[in-house]
């Protein structure tokens, strides 16, 4: 990792910056296996707890609680590298070549790659908290307020310096907010099935619908409105299980009525190349009419059930 390191920093000016080693290791942070047999045998523990006592209806909101631990580290650890890399960008700016301004370069450079790879550690620490909630309340878990962002397959080093980091650090934002594929919005409504039969079969014609599609589109991006408790969450929970990249675009509540539809215009602008539409409102139906002044295909599912409009079979 070094070597890359000194390879990054040829033709850079930063005026007598110093070559050092990483102020961490690899080995230095748990290992993968550790944090899921880790993780896994804390979960265990804690949830056979409230099996069949009075408190086993609380154990789902729990479980959030305990995945969410991780991802508020990991958020606190995105702040403090937002701040150091704040302070690279004005040293980088504000170059000298004294020894002082050389000596405060390196050390928020450190501060930030610190915060860069712990960040990365608790982000792994939260998917594996996360895939064990998946499994157990067969429900994705996605954050109230903030991204599901994961940095660790979007990183290529923790050692950048100068400008280097800030390059790369605004590169591995980007990338974590909008994944590299094909974009593919689905959208759905909550709606009331009359019987768990009508309601599995509902379920089934999602996970069939989008099963199809990634066929079609190995490489997709599930775009969707991160709704937990209506199609989305079913969505969200397929695109887990089939380990397919998701991007949500949440309601800007401060939009009253217009929350919906300036939804809409921003996922349309990802250019996807398929709409999924399943039952759902009438901002959901200016959707459809969009895509298709857009010219993109839209897979049709708002008919009974989630079939296609025109017939109560699944195909279309």
């Amino acid at each position: 990792m070094d070597n890359n390191f000194t390879q990054s920093l040829s033709g850079l000016d930063l005026s007598g910056l110093t070559i050092k080693q990483s102020p961490f290791e690899p080995a230095d942070f748990p290992e993968h296996e550790a944090i899921s047999q880790t993780i896994a045998a804390v979960w265990s523990d804690l949830f056979a707890l409230f099996t069949d006592t009075a408190l086993e209806a609380d154990a789902e909101s729990l479980a959030w609680g305990f995945v969410n631990l991780f991802h508020r580290s990991a958020c606190q650890k995105a702040k403090q590298l937002d701040r150091a890399s704040d302070e690279v960008r004005a040293l980088v700016a504000s170059a000298d070549g004294s020894e002082v301004h050389t000596s405060n370069l390196e050390e928020q450079i450190e501060r930030a790659q610190a915060a860069e790879a712990s960040m990365i550690a608790f982000e792994e620490m939260r998917e594996v908290a996360a895939s064990l909630y998946l499994q157990e309340t067969r429900s994705s878990w996605k954050p109230v307020s903030s991204s599901r962002a994961n940095h660790g397959a979007m990183l290529t080093s923790a050692v950048i310096h100068g400008r280097d980091f800030l390059r790369e650090r605004s590169e591995s934002k980007r990338k974590a907010l909008m994944p590299e594929g094909t974009p593919i919005i689905f959208a759905g409504g909550r709606t009331k099935q009359s019987d768990t039969e009508d309601a599995k079969t509902f379920a089934n014609n999602v996970w069939a619908t989008l099963d199809k599609v990634y066929d079609a589109v190995p490489d997709m991006v599930l775009v969707h409105g991160g709704d937990g408790k209506g199609a989305d969450g079913l969505a969200a929970s397929w695109a887990e299980r089939r380990g397919v990249a998701q991007l949500t675009f949440s309601l800007n509540r401060k939009l009253g009525a217009r929350a919906g539809f300036k939804r809409n215009e921003q996922m349309l602008n990802l250019r996807p190349r398929y709409v999924i539409a399943f039952p759902g409102n009438g901002v959901l139906e200016r959707l459809v009419i969009e895509a298709k002044s857009r010219r993109i295909t839209v897979v049709d599912r708002r008919g009974p059930l989630g079939a296609f409009p025109k017939a109560t079979s699944s195909t279309g």
